[in-house]
């Protein structure tokens, strides 16, 4: 009987911590980030109808952009996040506090989605003049992240100051990598 008694005891004891370790806290299991939504979703969209997700200026997430020629062609882009982390590829479409990809656009074209801090933009895209790169740190569900009412973005402005490149005989203009 006192096996009995053991085995009740042991089963008690994986109850307990069993229903202690699914308590509703947000966290995901293995101690990672929450993966409830947050922040509110405004009705105010950008130009490509992705809402706006409001969330406090305390914590909020930051994006600085800076551009550098590149000496062989084109600029080196970096990014510096704060409050802020790149989601992976295949990343859950669910808006995680502090998480996600940045758009990168120029003249606002978009030119690509970022997972990272750097990028390497061609001097093919870039005509002769002045233009505006500018960053803009979006939720892994596609919302934009934003602090009162504006995108959180950052803009830097570049100046093309070499011959417009013309297309040659046979050459459409693309840009290298693309296709022809």
């Amino acid at each position: 009987m006192s096996w009995l008694r053991g085995l009740l005891a042991a089963l008690a004891i994986c109850a307990l911590l069993g229903g202690s370790a699914s308590c509703g806290t947000g966290d995901t299991h293995g101690g990672g980030v929450s993966a409830s939504p947050v922040g509110k979703v405004l009705d105010e969209t950008d130009e490509k109808g992705r809402h706006y997700r409001e969330i406090d200026k305390k914590g909020a997430p930051d994006v600085a952009i800076e551009v550098q020629p590149d000496p062989d062609a084109g600029w080196d882009v970096r990014l510096t996040v704060r409050n802020f982390r790149f989601s992976p590829a295949g990343a859950r479409a669910v808006a995680v506090a502090g998480r996600g990809t940045a758009v990168l656009s120029l003249d606002g074209r978009t030119l690509t989605r970022l997972r990272a801090t750097g990028y390497h933009l061609s001097g093919e895209l870039v005509p002769r003049g002045t233009h505006h790169l500018t960053a803009r740190l979006y939720a892994d569900d596609r919302t934009v992240w934003a602090v009162q009412g504006e995108p959180v973005e950052c803009t830097a402005d570049i100046t093309a100051s070499g011959a417009t490149p013309t297309p040659s005989d046979g050459d459409n203009g693309t840009p290298a990598g693309e296709g022809r």
